[in-house]
């Protein structure tokens, strides 16, 4: 499968509202338009997980970050130009995402990835995308394709066919800032 006709395929499922099984830099993620609340509650009800814990979005560049944050503290562009490794940042009052991807405390997790497929597909969404790791809320993480239980991959309304055989993944690094400029590792 070539990686366009693959995100012209979860494109489509995506715009209709459904949930997808795809690569990322780091782990397997189940994703969805951020801004689609209904989608964001189909991934919490196949994750089994409560909405108070919230899933972060992957985004494609700058440009997409400001779409969804008015102020971005300065030390957030400091970590991302530092970080050798995928990193997610937690920042302060997110806007233009499903209010059920919102943390409790007005936070949303966001990573720039540089995955092809992701880039493209959010270039072609013009939106964020949900990314959480494809497994059941509570149960571990799988590093490679072959450790997805059965219950996630059916699911899901699409299965993305490219890298299926790749594993060992890691989580990316979690850092949490706030507007006040307090950094905090959550994952490192």
């Amino acid at each position: 499968m070539d990686i366009n006709t693959e995100v012209h395929k979860a494109f489509e499922v995506i715009q209709q509202g459904g949930i997808i099984l795809y690569p990322t830099d780091t782990v397997w993620g189940i994703g969805c338009d951020a801004t689609n609340s209904e989608a964001v509650q189909k991934i919490y009800q196949l994750k089994q997980r409560e909405e108070a814990k919230s899933m972060i979005c992957l985004m494609n560049g700058e440009r997409m970050i400001y779409q969804v944050f008015k102020e971005i503290p300065e030390v957030a562009w400091q970590i991302l130009d530092l970080s050798e490794k995928p990193t997610t940042l937690i920042l302060d009052n997110p806007k233009n995402v499903a209010a059920n991807l919102i943390a409790p405390d007005q936070t949303l997790g966001i990573r720039i990835v540089k995955e092809p497929f992701c880039y493209k597909l959010m270039e072609r969404m013009k939106k964020p995308l949900v990314s959480t790791s494809a497994n059941i809320s509570g149960l571990p993480t799988p590093t490679s394709f072959k450790e997805i239980s059965p219950e996630i991959i059916k699911g899901v309304d699409y299965v993305v066919n490219l890298h299926r055989e790749k594993s060992g993944a890691k989580p990316s690094t979690i850092i949490k800032l706030t507007q006040d400029a307090q950094v905090k590792i959550i994952r490192p």
